[in-house]
């Protein structure tokens, strides 16, 4: 990810994970938890690993990408995802002899035997 898009999509989700500083600790900046989801969410990493990468606890590791996921679901999948005319969609595929199919994610076509029972 750029560093302008990473940036824009703090400034956007910022309103909702704004934390306030306690006398007992610092919060975490909105650029940290969105750091510490996104390399959650992108990499296979173990919560222990990431918890060290970033030098925070592994419960707080959880508690960003939670937020985070949330967060963006809230505010901004609406305005990436659109489906337009579903029934359109449903139709071509069932033109290309994909029954009740609405979208593919990879486009690879693996066929899938099943069992004789």
């Amino acid at each position: 990810m750029r560093k302008g898009t990473f940036l824009e999509l703090c400034d956007l989700l910022s309103p909702a994970l704004k934390r306030m500083n306690t006398k007992m600790r610092a919060a975490l900046t909105v650029e940290k938890q969105v750091a510490v989801a996104l390399w959650k969410l992108a990499t296979p990493d173990s919560y222990w690993s990431v918890r060290n990468q970033f030098g925070v606890g592994k419960s707080t590791v959880g508690a960003a990408v939670m937020q985070v996921a949330n967060t963006n679901k809230e505010l901004l999948i609406s305005r990436v995802v659109t489906l337009g005319n579903v029934q359109v969609i449903v139709d071509g595929f069932a033109a290309m002899r994909f029954p009740n199919c609405g979208g593919v994610i990879d486009g690879t076509h693996i066929p899938i035997l099943a069992p004789e029972h």
